[in-house]
């Protein structure tokens, strides 16, 4: 019963993300909203992250499978793919660098941070 709940919150934040989205006139997607409500709730404690983890996990666990859908529903467009398969390829390899120097790099900045905060 406790994953149910966890679940429903997961839920519950992510309507509100939507509803965000529909009330506020800015370009910006719902789901983007829920997430920032999501790191708002967990930053200010409000939300613990044990409320989640385990629903959250078992989320985590089946996304390559919540990809199927939208794969299967670019077949159709696969000639506008196929024409711009260069351009497509160029972009997926620079966010991919981007991604992976930037998670690298905030990884040392935390480990940093970590080691002078147990110095002190």
């Amino acid at each position: 019963m406790p994953l149910l709940f966890q679940f429903f919150r997961i839920a519950a934040i992510t309507f509100a993300g939507e509803l965000l989205s529909l009330l506020l006139p800015l370009p910006v997607p719902g789901s983007i909203y829920g997430l920032l409500l999501l790191l708002v709730l967990l930053l200010t404690g409000l939300l613990k992250l044990r409320q989640i983890e385990r629903a959250a996990d078992f989320l985590l666990q089946i996304m390559p499978v919540l990809f199927i859908g939208p794969c299967v529903s670019l077949l159709p467009a696969m000639g506008i793919v196929a024409d711009n398969l260069v351009a497509i390829l160029a972009i997926c390899l620079v966010t991919s660098l981007l991604v992976m120097a930037v998670t690298g790099l905030t990884a040392q900045w935390m480990l940093r941070r970590k080691e002078e905060t147990t110095r002190d």
